[in-house]
């Protein structure tokens, strides 16, 4: 995929190779969606990362991640996660979101908007959260309520039919530490159009696409399982899968990705330049509509089992 990313930084096959795997992977993994979705992609010097064109319009982008927190002898420190339920609601709707919003508000400070080649068009955040090991496959739903300020609880009524209550959250407080909820409702954040986000933007995608490009091997088999959205207006949990990657499997870049747009964005974007996305907008009410494909993956997980015979 070299042959057509620009290096424009010049050190990306050295932090490939080294300390910046996981963010270059993410950098890589838009450039190949970006592609897919039929846009002219230019690289912007200094910044943002990406400028996108297409019939429907262009935009900015600019990538980031979370990262593993570091201990004193420079390796990363393991995050407890909790067992009883109320510690996951707390993890989940607090420490999580404050982890989100460190390299949000990061790139918040630096205003792309105002460089060049983003002036006057839409700015989009791309985040990926690296910070725990498969840490992507359980944080996602912690997103939208860093992003928006809400929660929601689901509950069924008598006559078994799904209710979904909003609630307003003023803030996300984890030990000693505090963070303003509603990113989209920041000063500066209304030039932010959307935050992109895809638990499956990771190098198990990329093993995935090469077999089912035919860069697989007799060898090795492909294990994906996971879960989807029930399309079922009164599902509350999600469906399984389980499938055997091989050569054609319908599977594209996008598949899987979150695109939270901002109600207050000075240049909303149009979700007609990511087809095949989930794109999700905040209602008056505080519930949240979305429009995704028909099958849309939540996580999934891969497993690479290796048949070869040693002689």
């Amino acid at each position: 995929m070299m042959r057509w990313h620009e290096d424009i930084d010049g050190n990306f096959v050295e932090q490939f190779q080294t300390t910046g795997f996981d963010t270059r992977i993410w950098e890589l993994y838009l450039f190949a969606t970006l592609i897919e979705a039929g846009l002219n992609v230019e690289r912007p010097s200094p910044s943002p990362d990406f400028l996108a064109r297409g019939i429907y319009g262009e935009f900015t982008l600019e990538a980031t991640t979370i990262n593993p927190t570091l201990g004193t002898d420079g390796q990363p420190v393991a995050t407890a996660r909790p067992s009883e339920d109320d510690d996951k609601d707390s993890y989940v709707h607090h420490y999580l979101p404050i982890r989100y919003a460190g390299p949000l508000m990061t790139k918040l400070s630096k205003e792309y908007w105002s460089k060049p080649a983003s002036a006057g068009k839409p700015l989009v955040f791309a985040i990926q959260d690296f910070h725990d090991t498969m840490s992507m496959l359980y944080s996602g739903s912690a997103l939208p309520v860093y992003l928006y300020g809400y929660t929601h609880e689901v509950e069924r009524d008598s006559d078994g039919s799904l209710t979904v209550t909003p609630r307003r959250v003023r803030a996300h407080q984890w030990g000693t530490k505090t963070v303003p909820s509603g990113f989209f409702s920041l000063p500066g954040a209304e030039n932010v159009s959307a935050v992109i986000f895809n638990s499956g933007g990771t190098i198990s995608k990329f093993n995935r696409m090469g077999v089912s490009a035919g860069f697989g091997s007799n060898n090795v088999v492909l294990v994906r399982r996971g879960t989807v959205v029930d399309t079922d207006p009164n599902a509350s949990e999600p469906v399984s899968f389980i499938h055997i990657v091989s050569a054609g499997y319908p599977e594209t870049w996008i598949e899987g990705m979150d695109v939270y747009h901002n109600p207050n964005a000075v240049h909303p974007l149009d979700p007609r330049v990511l087809p095949g996305a989930a794109h999700h907008r905040l209602l008056a009410d505080g519930q949240i509509e979305t429009v995704a494909p028909g099958w849309k993956p939540i996580e999934s997980r891969t497993s690479t089992l290796n048949f070869s015979i040693p002689t």
